[in-house]
């Protein structure tokens, strides 16, 4: 019974989960992922969706953030997320979305962002976003819009920033008309459309409004009045070709703290003569000033309009060549060189940095920047001029020539990029005089070796990156003197080894170290380990060691990581890993195991066991075979676990269980057999409210790509086979066992039983018990057809003439003609006042006889009734009676009857005797009346004195 129920509640779960899914307890989603086991943020990544209904529908309604992206998705019905009340950002960029129904957006009053950047909107319904009111960012970026709804925005009024870029947009005016009433506004992007003008109607740009960007577009005229951009602090109107001068010719700009004119026909030395900005807001990037003669004629302007500059950015001119003279009528005071955030030099031609002899300084220059050029070669002392210099950047050029005096008095300077250059050695005096140091990045450069010495002078270097180079060799003392290091990457090099006595000098420091995409391999099993004095490292990085892989890992390799909190060996083809590889590790939080391991792999008993703090566990596609509690059953702290790509077929419940923290799980890609084995993981993953298993609801069978893991039948599993089979044997040797006893002993009795419920139940037993009220025989006579000349001639007379006058019920005479046997004998049994058997051997032997003493038998014992009377006809002995259990029962409780036979002294007087006692008998304890109304109380009574010593009967 408990059986079929639970299978009632299995199949009511499956039928919610296929019409419901929302209303499945399981935390996870068809289309869906989340890492928050608060359900709050969503991400619905590449699920080839067309319908946006069916990504979203099984998302509660506790959810905040939703991405929807990469998906092919034409159309946004009319009340898509009304289900989802709370969310505060939706992202449904990158999808291929031209149509949006007007109420698509209902029910999103709490909405602060929408982003609908890069789909093929060319429309927007009028009434598309009137129920969010709180709507704070919206962006529209890369469709096909030509034309704003003049009330698009009627009740979007908390609207901060609205962003139109890359669209088809031509008409300002109708722009400004539709955002003229957003007094929160402060940022509008209408970056590459087709706006050829600014010009407007009455309507005005709110007051709130401090970024525009106007770039690329087709502009040639301003056209608006002089005060309309005159609240404004950031215009961007780069790469409008056909912009000139007069455009701006009585525009206001004096509240502009930024603007930008690159790649514009502006004149930017006659710009700044006729407007009213300051020359400190101009971005001249871009501007033409490619010479010296024309830097020149631009410092003079500058000296007319400004006592001092203090931001001055010249990337992108196509300057070639910085000479002392080229600022020198630049105003007298330059408070900031800043060539990062202010003043670049990035983006030009420059392609050598040289001594300026006699160059006055720029002491207060921190931020020097000549990225993106051509810079071959850095000579001796070429930032003599700049010694407060905090940061300078020199990446992404051609050096490959680096005079050793170059960085000569930089004692400031904290970061250098040296990246992305061409560098293939590096000297000790290079860096010699920074003292305060702290970050060096020189990754991408051709360095082989590192000398010794080379870093001597860096003791408060913090950071160092020598990633993406061809090392094969670090001297002994190449990193000495980092005393103060606590991140080292040495990825994408060439060494082979790893050597301890590399690190001695920062042990104590070093928190990060990045060996990630070297030749490092080991081919014996008891190397030391490497590590053993780096006990503050906190994150090591080992992974995808070329060209094999480490293929095997030393036992106690990480011996002395006892700080450790993220280690990855992603891609090392490790046949095989100790079951005491971890150890050491008790901090560690994240370990990233991907594509680590070569083909199926068995990991060892207790491998993880001091993992106790782990958290996050990436064992993707590293062959694994089995889940087992001996492997993983001690990670209690493991919250996201990714198993995803493996070959087992099942995963233990029980060590699932296990991980009481566990909030995460991928098994994407596991080809899990969708049979009994599987039936208990099927009920974890639907039924457990505090575990995501990513995408479980689309996860496929092994054996039938059409059937998905969550539905699979699982209707017989919940029987023990082994409970089944004991049970069902033990059953069949009982039945083997019991059925012949019972046979034996209580066939006729079960034989009544049936005979008297299909009375009871054709209704004839409320007549059996009327008539036994009523009796129509006084007796009814059971005996042999062998013993019927007795019958006829000795017990019919005796009974019915000779002045007795009892009325006999018998079988040949008195049963109905066409009726049931059995019925008739039921029917004789129960209309008479008494049963008379007449019994003899053959009487014993006959099934009819047996089944008319048992009826009268019942009626004896279960009626308490004196209704049997026993006459045997000869002698039968005990061991004859013994099968008869019922019959010996009855001559046990009641008297009986022996006819005397030929061997009596006096046959005639004992036959009269034995007369007497069966009339006797006949009258005693009735209580009905036969049809002729004569009742046995009104019948003689024979005196007791008729009874003889010489009668032969038997008293109980």
């Amino acid at each position: 019974y408990l059986v079929k129920v639970r299978h009632l509640i299995y199949l009511l779960t499956v039928a919610l989960v296929l019409h419901a899914a929302q209303l499945v307890t399981t935390y996870s989603f068809k289309n869906c992922n989340t890492a928050h086991s608060e359900n709050k943020t969503f991400i619905c990544h590449r699920r080839r969706e067309e319908n946006v209904s069916a990504i979203v529908s099984d998302l509660p309604s506790s959810a905040i953030n939703l991405r929807i992206c990469f998906n092919y998705i034409e159309h946004i019905p009319n009340q898509s997320f009304t289900h989802l009340p709370n969310l505060t950002q939706l992202s449904l960029d990158q999808n291929n979305i031209s149509t949006l129904d007007e109420r698509a957006f209902q029910n999103l009053q709490q909405l602060q962002m929408l982003n609908l950047t890069l789909n093929s909107i060319s429309h927007l319904e009028p009434l598309l976003f009137q129920d969010l009111h709180n709507l704070r960012h919206l962006a529209l970026a890369q469709n096909k819009i030509k034309v704003l709804p003049g009330h698009i925005f009627s009740t979007t009024l908390k609207l901060k920033m609205l962003i139109l870029e890359e669209n088809y947009l031509f008409d300002f005016s109708q722009i400004v008309s539709s955002v003229s009433h957003l007094q929160s506004l402060t940022t509008i992007k209408l970056s590459l459309n087709k706006l050829t003008s600014l010009e407007h109607s009455n309507a005005s740009l709110p007051r709130s409004l401090s970024n525009l960007y106007v770039r690329r577009n087709n502009l040639s005229s301003l056209g608006c009045r002089q005060s309309f951009l005159s609240h404004l602090q950031y215009l961007d109107l780069s790469f409008n070709p056909r912009l000139s001068t007069d455009a701006f010719q009585g525009v206001d700009l004096a509240q502009l703290n930024h603007l930008s004119l690159q790649a514009t026909n502006v004149n930017i030395i006659h710009f700044l003569n006729i407007s009213n900005i300051s020359a400190n807001s101009v971005d001249f990037s871009g501007t033409g000033l490619n010479n010296d003669s024309r830097l020149e004629e631009f410092c003079k302007v500058l000296g007319r309009k400004v006592d001092n500059v203090t931001n001055l950015t010249l990337k992108s001119n196509g300057i070639h060549r910085l000479s002392s003279t080229s600022l020198q009528y630049c105003p007298k005071y330059i408070e900031k060189l800043d060539l990062i955030k202010v003043f670049e030099a990035e983006h030009n031609n420059l392609k050598q940095l040289e001594f300026c002899r006699g160059q006055r300084p720029f002491k207060n220059l921190k931020y020097l920047s000549y990225r993106y050029n051509y810079i071959l070669i850095v000579e001796d002392y070429a930032f003599h001029p700049t010694p407060n210099l905090v940061n300078l950047s020199l990446n992404i050029n051609r050096i490959a020539w680096f005079g050793r005096n170059a960085l000569h008095g930089l004692t400031k300077l904290k970061n250098l990029r040296l990246d992305n250059n061409l560098l293939t050695d590096l000297y000790r005096e290079t860096f010699q005089n920074l003292l305060n140091l702290e970050t060096l990045n020189l990754a991408s450069n051709r360095i082989s070796v590192i000398f010794n010495n080379t870093f001597k002078s860096l003791r408060n270097l913090k950071t160092l990156d020598l990633g993406d180079n061809k090392i094969t060799h670090i001297e002994k003392q190449g990193l000495h003197g980092l005393a103060s290091l606590s991140k080292l990457f040495l990825n994408d090099n060439n060494l082979k080894e790893i050597d301890t006595s590399l690190y001695y000098a920062f042990s104590d420091k070093l928190k990060v170290l990045s060996l990630e995409s070297n030749l490092v391999r080991f081919l014996s099993r008891t190397t030391s380990s490497p590590f053993i004095n780096l006990s503050q490292l906190t994150e090591l990085n080992l992974g995808r060691q070329q060209p094999f892989g480490l293929t095997l890992l030393p036992r106690n390799f990480f011996r002395g990581l006892h700080s450790l909190k993220s280690l990855h060996l992603t891609n090392n083809h490790i046949s095989h890993l100790a079951p005491d590889a971890f150890d050491d590790l008790t901090e560690l939080d994240f370990l990233n195991l991907e594509y680590c391991c070569v083909g199926g792999v068995q990991l060892q008993s207790g491998v993880f066991k001091n993992l106790r703090n782990l958290t996050r566990l990436i064992v993707e596609n590293m062959g694994l075979q089995n889940f087992s509690n001996k492997v993983f059953g001690n990670l209690t702290k493991l919250q996201s676990l990714q198993l995803n790509r493996n070959v087992m077929h099942s995963i233990d419940v029980d060590t699932l269980e296990s991980l009481k923290n566990l909030k995460y799980m991928d098994i994407r890609g596991v080809p899990l057999t969708c049979n009994c084995e599987n039936s208990l993981l099927q009920n974890w993953t639907i039924n457990n409210p505090s575990v995501q298993v990513v995408y479980l609801l689309d996860h496929p069978c092994q054996d039938s790509t059409k059937d998905r893991f969550y539905n699979f039948p699982t209707n017989v599993c919940y029987v023990d086979l082994g409970q089944f089979l004991c049970f069902t044997t033990a059953a069949v040797i009982f039945l083997f066992t019991v059925v012949p006893i019972v046979f034996v002993k209580l066939y006729w009795t079960l034989k009544y039983s049936y005979f008297v419920f299909r009375a009871w139940f054709s209704e004839q037993w409320r007549r059996l018990r009327d008539e036994e009220e009523n009796c129509v025989y006084d007796a009814f006579i059971s005996y042999n057809f062998s013993d019927e000349q007795w019958v006829f001639e000795q017990l019919v007379p005796n009974l019915e003439g000779n002045g007795s006058s009892f009325k006999l019920c018998l079988h040949h005479r008195d049963f109905e003609v066409g009726r049931n046997i059995v019925d008739n004998i039921v029917s004789a049994v129960y209309s008479s006042r008494k049963t008379i058997c007449v019994v003899s051997r053959n009487f014993l032997q006959s099934e009819w006889c047996s089944l008319e003493i048992q009826l009268a038998s019942y009626r004896l014992f279960d009626e308490h009734r004196d209704v049997l009377l026993l006459v045997f006809l000869e002698s039968i002995t005990e061991r004859q009676m013994s099968y008869y259990h019922r019959m010996r029962k009855v001559m046990l409780k009641k008297t009986y009857l022996q006819w005397p036979g030929s061997d009596c002294t006096d046959p005639a007087q004992a036959q009269k005797l034995f007369w007497s006692q069966l009339r006797r008998a006949m009258k005693a304890n009735s209580q009905c009346e036969t049809e002729s109304g004569d009742s046995p109380h009104n019948r003689a009574q024979h005196s007791e004195s008729e009874m003889s010593d010489d009668t032969q009967y038997l008293l109980p």
